[in-house]
């Protein structure tokens, strides 16, 4: 039997569902109307903690297309998003590799077969003397390949990105935090992300559309 409070919850919650599907359906339209798509739900918070709690609890949903934006580095932030660099370090040792093999065969080519020359009678492949260039040409190229590596897999240079849309983003480099769940996410559904980040104490839960 339902009581008189049972079903004033049951009509309240049912009434909040129907509110949201119309507002979904309501912004989807504009989205059309207006060319933009939908990049993703943002969360917005003012404490760092705030943002470590509800990025675990976004990747223990299951969301792995998340991104988080803070004003400085945060400690164990990509521990909490689950985010694994394998990338930057390949490349960075694939360079590596290459300066150390470069340099040692530059300087073999060099001494026996492009102008070897008969000191005292010392060997022409005296590969000692090698390593000195060998490891400077090691850690060169590794580092410009982190570098530039870096560069390519943030994208960088990105002079716009969906996300500068977003209210208050402006903030992101002084005082305010961010955390996004983005469309291209498998588990991504519109309703169920904006219910499921209205839970995590956001203070405020906004929609980020990429204009075309």
């Amino acid at each position: 039997m339902l009581t008189s409070t049972n079903v004033t919850d049951q009509v309240a919650t049912a009434d909040g569902a129907m509110r949201r599907s119309a507002e979904v359906a309501q912004a989807t339209a504009l989205d059309t109307t207006l060319n933009q798509t939908l990049y993703g739900v943002i969360a917005e918070y003012d404490d760092a903690e705030a943002l470590l709690a509800a990025a675990r609890k976004v990747r223990d949903a299951g969301y792995k297309k998340i991104d988080a934006y803070s004003p400085f580095p945060l400690e164990g932030l990509s521990e909490a998003m689950g985010f694994r660099d394998h990338l930057v370090p390949a490349t960075m040792l694939i360079g590596g590799i290459v300066g150390c093999l470069g340099g040692f065969g530059f300087l073999s080519w060099a001494t026996i077969v492009s102008y070897p020359i008969n000191i005292g009678g010392r060997p022409i492949f005296g590969w000692p003397s090698f390593i000195p260039i060998t490891f400077e040409l090691t850690v060169l190229f590794s580092a410009l390949s982190g570098i530039f590596g870096m560069i390519l897999y943030n994208g960088l240079p990105l002079p716009y990105h969906p996300v500068f849309n977003a209210p208050n983003f402006e903030m992101a480099s002084s005082s305010r935090f961010f955390l996004c769940i983005e469309s291209k996410d498998p588990k991504f559904n519109r309703e169920e992300v904006l219910d499921f980040m209205d839970t995590l104490g956001a203070l405020r839960v906004s929609e980020v559309m990429e204009e075309h």
